[in-house]
């Protein structure tokens, strides 16, 4: 029961403790709310448990115990915000807070670009992606999207059911979505069993929605409404399938085979496996396989990085809210606020410390022409549990002893410096953030090796430590590995815990306690990368800590950190990274110093720790980029695009047909190639959908062959387009004008160099990056990285390109040196 009282006292806890007299007992003041309407009027704490009666909950109604009702701090606050508003709520809709402004800006920018759409064209069915890392609220703004645009049905789809969840209880909780249906198939219910005159939120899984009666190759019955109906807003979350599913599969390959598929299955479902191919096939979006009817899309993902890659989304059509975004409000909020409450003040800042390792070690596991420190070969191990035991222990072994500082030869550079290096396990300064710390390791092996090894009894620092080994099929699947890692951390406060694991946990888990990450392993994506770091971003608060104020809050992480142990490896991530969040932006540089100035990244080089900014950072990463690894950017798919939508643009025009005709190994394809694949392409999905499992064998190899004619002239395409962009970089180390943008040079300085490095004349050119044949995002990045590293190489050997050069030239921007 809870008690529900008032007092006109300025600290509520003085008539509180006035009350007990003298038999003073410990208390929780939950909820702390001024009794006054919206009209100015007052209301009294009768009112209130009158209202909570009515609504059916238990009071006693005698003496001192009438103050008492059974109910939950969730149904007080509802009953005041009835007696304030003078509404009447359903459940615990009792929030009444309103969109932070980032949230507030989403909405009003897709609620423009929705609106301007439609008055060109009131058939048109517009595309808006939300590019929002997690804390954003993705929920809560995608309701309030729905209510500005006056949106009655509204369907969510999603890749991972268990994010439910959050979109039941947000529209059930909140005042603004008061009279709002939910439904789903873990509620059920049909069209039959909703009020058509209120708005209705369906929840489904892709794997549910693309369900099919295997006797008849159709819709199941039970889904066949979902596709009848035609909505208002679809809204896809965990967007981009075919990218999330490979950082997935890269988070988890350090795990047993069979284990790795039930984590994938776990995480995406099974269901999807046979979809894998098609949603790989270029051209088809997530909404390809859905037929549903609906006025505007809305994607949600915190990660898009293909998506904005490819150019999928125009600048008009993506709202951004980053990790650098989330920092600057905080930072501005508690400019602009000195002393209040910071919304944002739980978020905690990430900072990552990267470690040269000695030259013995770095030579246990060097890797490639730069002699990079392999994280995967130096901890590699064989064996199970007990038995699991690392290849290079030794070196292992002076590995840890040199991130607590206790290295022999590590201690006694530092004294010849007069500098004590920042290790993580030395440091005090960084102590308190490695309480609970996650390790993340190559493979099983790895992790059962290295919880052997830190209980050896030489370890003895290590046994303070409750090393928890959370890989292989012991572990657990999914969030079932999740409930030892609570058990033994407990509050946090008092106990101290290693996680060890080589995928488990790293995705769509919350361990607030965990305030750092190790990274002892190789990934090669910056999703990846950040999708494990990011584990530790998430905030550790205590709401009412002394159990007297509701509003008050005590952060206990303020920052959180990531540790490395192959620097260029990691800061060419923060580089990937950087750039990766804003394709577009003029200046790649400029894109990473803003993401640094929120995540300082700091490297030790064997002699001393020094903050590094964005120039150094892809100095560093360019630095280990060969002139091989640089050519293959322009051999990249992704420079080119040739899904049935840009094929069709190409079709329509007779100029771009010709231009293409003039490229190297196309006359020798036909003109009628691109009908072809377009055709065939379209032909064999509708006569899937349509007949499924109906076919016949002879039908189905007939069309198996179909699919791998059309897919194989499609190769051959990008192939040819490939080829010509592979060009380029000759034609820019011909130029000498490199104080202009690239695209000034094609069109206006040199085109007769252009013609005769590529085959093809600018205007041609021209004409098909408008098209969107030629990714021009894509070209400026690699442009930049090779300006960059052509320029470092020259300036190596002494030689300045270019004197007195001020800007890089990219596709069609232009980049200031500094």
């Amino acid at each position: 029961m809870v008690k529900v009282g008032q007092t006109t006292r300025e600290d509520v806890n003085d008539r509180i403790r006035e009350s007990q007299g003298q038999v003073q007992q410990a208390y929780t003041l939950l909820v702390n709310e001024i009794a006054e309407r919206d009209d100015g009027s007052i209301f009294r704490d009768s009112d209130v448990r009158m209202l909570l009666v009515q609504k059916g909950f238990e009071n006693p109604k005698r003496g001192s115990a009438r103050e008492w009702i059974r109910c939950s701090p969730a149904d007080v606050l509802t009953a005041i915000v009835e007696l304030r508003t003078g509404a009447q709520l359903t459940g615990t809709h009792h929030k009444t807070f309103p969109p932070r402004p980032e949230q507030t800006m989403a909405v009003e920018k897709t609620y423009e670009y929705f609106e301007h759409l439609w008055a060109e064209d009131p058939e048109a069915v517009p595309r808006f992606l939300w590019n929002a890392k997690m804390r954003f609220g993705k929920t809560f703004t995608a309701y309030q999207l729905a209510k500005r645009l006056g949106a009655k049905r509204i369907l969510v789809v999603t890749f991972k059911p268990a994010v439910e969840d959050s979109w039941e209880s947000d529209l059930k909780s909140h005042v603004d979505f008061e009279g709002w249906q939910y439904l789903s198939k873990a509620t059920g219910g049909t069209p039959n069993d909703v009020d058509k005159s209120r708005p209705l939120v369906y929840f489904g899984s892709f794997q549910d929605l693309l369900g099919r009666d295997r006797a008849t190759g159709r819709i199941k019955s039970r889904n066949e409404w979902v596709h009848t109906t035609n909505w208002d807003l679809v809204i896809f979350d965990e967007y981009h399938f075919g990218a999330w599913r490979e950082s997935a599969k890269e988070l988890f390959e350090g795990e047993d085979d069979k284990v790795a598929k039930k984590e994938l299955d776990a995480e995406y479902n099974a269901g999807l496996d046979a979809f894998d191919e098609e949603f790989s096939e270029l051209g088809h979006g997530e909404d390809d396989f859905i037929e549903i009817t609906t006025s505007a899309y809305l994607y949600l993902s915190g990660t898009p990085f293909k998506a904005l890659a490819t150019g999928e989304f125009i600048e008009e059509q993506i709202f951004n809210w980053t990790y650098t975004d989330e920092q600057r409000a905080k930072a501005e909020y508690t400019a602009g606020h000195p002393g209040e409450w910071n919304p944002y003040g739980a978020l905690p800042e990430m900072r990552l410390l990267t470690y040269q390792m000695p030259d013995e070690l770095v030579a246990v596991a060097n890797q490639g022409e730069f002699d990079e420190f392999d994280l995967n070969e130096f901890f590699e191990a064989a064996g199970r549990g007990d038995d699991a035991v690392f290849t290079h222990k030794d070196d292992v072994q002076k590995w840890l002893d040199i991130i607590r500082s206790a290295h022999l030869p590590t201690q006694v550079d530092a004294m010849r410096m007069g500098t004590r290096p920042p290790f993580p396990y030395s440091d005090a300064r960084l102590l308190p953030y490695l309480q609970h710390s996650f390790w993340f390791l190559p493979n099983v092996a790895a992790c059962d090796a290295m919880a052997n090894l830190l209980a050896e009894r030489q370890n003895v620092f290590w046994h303070e430590y409750d090393v928890l080994v959370v890989a292989g099929t012991g572990a657990g699947i999914g969030l079932k590995a999740l409930p030892p890692v609570r058990e033994a951390i407990a509050d946090g406060n008092d106990t101290k815990t290693i996680t060890l694991s080589c995928g488990k946990l790293t995705t769509g888990v919350t361990v607030e306690q965990w305030s750092s990450i190790l990274m002892l392993r190789n990934l090669n994506s910056p999703e990846t990368y950040f999708q494990a770091a990011f584990r530790v971003q998430s905030p550790w608060s205590i709401k009412n800590p002394e159990g007297n104020d509701p509003s008050a809050e005590e952060v206990i992480k303020p920052v959180c950190f990531v540790f490395d142990f192959a620097p260029t490896r990691a800061l060419r991530q923060i580089a990937d990274y950087g750039a990766g969040l804003s394709p577009d932006a003029p200046n790649p540089e400029r894109a990473v110093e803003e993401l640094v100035e929120f995540l300082p990244v700091l490297a030790y080089d064997g002699s001393n720790m020094t903050q590094v900014d964005a120039g150094g950072i892809l100095d560093i990463a360019m630095a280990g980029t060969s002139a091989t690894l640089l050519a293959r950017k322009w051999e990249s798919a992704i420079l080119v695009n040739v899904d049935n939508e840009t094929l069709r643009r190409l079709m329509s025009s007779e100029a771009a047909m010709d231009a293409v005709m003039n490229i190297e190994g196309f006359r020798a394809l036909g003109s009628d190639v691109f009908e072809t694949v377009v055709n065939k392409s379209e032909a064999v999905k509708g006569t899937k959908k349509e007949r499924g499992d109906d076919l016949s064998k002879a039908e189905k190899k007939k069309l198996t062959e179909e699919e791998k004619e059309y897919k194989s002239k499609r190769k051959k395409i990008q192939e040819n387009l490939i080829k010509f962009a592979t060009r380029i970089p000759a034609f820019m180390y011909l130029t000498d004008f490199r104080e202009n943008t690239l695209h000034d040079v094609i069109t206006k300085i040199e085109p007769d160099l252009f013609k005769t490095v590529t085959g093809l004349t600018v205007g041609d050119f021209n004409l098909l990056v408008r098209l969107g044949v030629f990714n021009s995002t894509q070209m400026n990045q690699a442009v930049f990285a090779f300006r960059r590293y052509e320029d470092a190489s020259l300036s190596y050997t002494g030689i300045e390109s270019h004197g007195g050069l001020r800007r890089y030239g990219l596709y069609d921007t232009v980049v200031a040196v500094e």
